[in-house]
């Protein structure tokens, strides 16, 4: 089984985590901090916070944002539910707007119509690594009042007009999932230019206390401390920074390979009828954290099988939010989202990974197109 994405880890990670594992320090210690600043060096963020997910710098960056009781923000429905998932965990009404029919990112125009007295805040999502469009994004939120957290998991090494995807919103949320561009086994990211958010997420991922455990430790350590918020453990071990401090040295390479895999896609498809193939735009840079396609006047689902039995781990990125059971029952929607509908029904995604060979590639081109065939 070729599956659609896995790490890639070799004899430098291993070193860098076995290095950790047999120091004085394996959590809340000095790799910590190494891990933020190589990732604030990379994107040009000025503060960076990492903590155990994804989930956990979205959970802890809406939290940092100190939202009304019963706000709205406005966001996506074609993501991973831990985007809304976060707004709610603060209290916070998740108002979906749809998607662009190219690129999958939340529609501007969308989000216009969604505004009400009660928006605070906008959540967008940079769907398999392509950028949304920041700058209406910022005018809109400009314009509004509103707060802007780029939901940036799918886009570290992204670039929009030639900036870094990690300076573009009031915040940035990365992860490291092993089918991320780098992995901490688990692990996410919180940047931010604002040292003000930046004090307070410190503190929201580790209890909500004011001191870390290494300047209460050693000669002139201090036991006290005060706890300022209503935070949760969301800490980072120290061999897990190790491992992403090592895997962020080789990013670049990651997306050229990512890239050059997309490409050959795209001209093998590029003649074939009932295939649609991604959207770039010219003014980004796509970090490809996957590569899907749409099918068009074919089966999704049947496709779907045919492929997996051949040995091609396909997979559907996403199936939309509000068809989730959960939010059914708690946070029925009146409101259609026709784009969103039209690409979750015909939407495949192909393996993707730095590791893939070409005749791996080959291996998915060939499946396909027989897969379409049938």
């Amino acid at each position: 089984m070729i599956p659609y994405g896995r790490q890639s880890i070799d004899d430098d990670d291993i070193n860098a985590v076995v290095d950790v594992l047999m120091s004085d320090w394996i959590t809340t210690g000095p790799k910590i901090k190494e891990f933020e600043e190589s990732i604030c060096k990379y994107t040009g963020a000025q503060h960076s916070t990492v903590v155990n997910s994804g989930t956990s710098a979205l959970d802890i960056a809406v939290q940092a944002l100190s939202l009304p009781e019963n706000s709205e923000a406005i966001t996506t429905p074609f993501t991973f539910a831990s985007t809304s998932n976060a707004l709610l965990y603060n209290r916070v009404k998740p108002v979906f707007a749809d998607i662009m029919p190219d690129t999958h990112n939340i529609n501007p125009d969308e989000i216009r119509k969604k505004i009400t007295d009660r928006t605070r805040a906008i959540i967008c999502v940079d769907f398999a690594g392509h950028p949304c469009d920041m700058q209406e994004l910022k005018e809109i939120a400009a314009e509004y009042n509103l707060l802007l957290i780029e939901d940036a998991c799918h886009a570290l090494g992204a670039e929009y007009h030639n900036k870094k995807v990690g300076t573009l919103a009031d915040m940035t949320i990365l992860s490291f999932h092993p089918v991320k561009h780098v992995t901490t086994g688990e692990g996410g990211a919180v940047t931010t230019q604002n040292k003000e958010y930046y004090d307070t997420l410190q503190m929201l991922r580790s209890h909500g206390i004011d001191k870390n455990t290494m300047s209460r430790s050693g000669p002139q350590g201090d036991w006290a401390y005060d706890m300022k918020y209503l935070g949760r453990n969301y800490r980072m071990t120290d061999f897990q920074a190790a491992l992403g401090i090592s895997q962020m040295k080789k990013l670049d390479t990651f997306i050229n390979r990512r890239k050059e895999i997309a490409d050959y896609y795209n001209h093998a498809f590029s003649d074939v009828e009932g295939i649609s193939t991604p959207v770039t735009k010219p003014y980004v840079r796509h970090a490809w954290h996957i590569y899907t396609v749409l099918l068009k006047n074919h089966n999704r689902d049947a496709v779907f099988k045919q492929l997996r039995s051949a040995g091609i781990g396909v997979n559907v990125h996403y199936i939309p939010i509000y068809k989730f059971s959960y939010y059914q029952q708690n946070l029925p929607q009146k409101e259609q989202f026709p784009v969103s509908e039209e690409t979750y029904k015909s939407i495949i995604t192909l393996p993707l990974f730095p590791q893939m060979t070409n005749e791996n590639a080959d291996q998915v081109i060939s499946s396909v197109k027989s897969a379409l065939e049938k």
